[in-house]
């Protein structure tokens, strides 16, 4: 069991302080949509800087009717039998990448955020990975690839920039070797990253396109 690394405190304290997750989730509140909930799981040694830390992703198959090949947290709705979003989260976790709750130590629980383009609001839930265990891929149906992200490459302005859809959206993205990441993974990233008080000046002005391998019309 590894304890959980230091460099998390700030982020921990922050979490917990009355308004903290609220600005992870900064312009997204809840609709009363049907609830759902996210593991964003961090890992590594107990001394490690943060830039050592790493993030398990998961890339989402391109046929999916709703975020068709994204990169996102594991996760997804909450059924009748989950006791709370954080069970929920954990679940999903188990069902997907073959995650064991009892491994992860919970850290703090972001406000429900909505997600338009599927009609959920999600409940972002922050852990500790404090035994880690292999992965596999469990929902064939749901996951095409399992990622582990450093937070260093996360935090490089180089691999820093908007992304943008045809239609106009845009919002803060990153580009981690041949993954592109953007939409609601990517915000939750940037706020959590700015609220660790890990966040580096980049260059704003730098706008892509979404590849298409990272975003599929339905």
């Amino acid at each position: 069991m590894t304890a959980r690394a230091a460099c998390l405190d700030r982020l921990v304290t922050a979490l917990a302080e009355p308004g903290g997750g609220a600005r992870v989730v900064r312009g997204r509140p809840a609709r009363h949509g049907r609830k759902a909930a996210v593991l964003i799981c961090f890992f590594g040694a107990a001394d490690a800087a943060p830039a050592d830390l790493r993030l398990i992703l998961i890339e989402k198959s391109a046929h999916l009717r709703h975020h068709a090949g994204q990169c996102a947290f594991p996760g997804g709705g909450v059924e009748p039998t989950d006791a709370s979003s954080e069970d929920a989260a954990f679940r999903e976790a188990r069902e997907e990448v073959g995650l064991h709750p009892e491994t992860v130590e919970l850290l703090g629980v972001l406000p429900a955020a909505h997600v338009a383009a599927a009609g959920y609001d999600v409940t972002p839930v922050v852990g500790w990975w404090h035994e880690q265990h292999p992965l596999e891929i469990v929902d064939t149906v749901e996951v095409a690839a399992i990622h582990e992200i450093r937070v260093g490459d996360l935090v490089d302005p180089a691999n820093r920039l908007t992304w943008r859809l045809p239609m106009g959206h845009r919002g803060p993205g990153f580009t981690i070797g041949e993954l592109f990441i953007w939409g609601f993974t990517a915000a939750l990233l940037d706020g959590l990253i700015e609220l660790a008080g890990w966040q580096q000046p980049w260059d704003e002005r730098r706008t892509e396109l979404v590849p298409e391998r990272f975003w599929h019309r339905a």
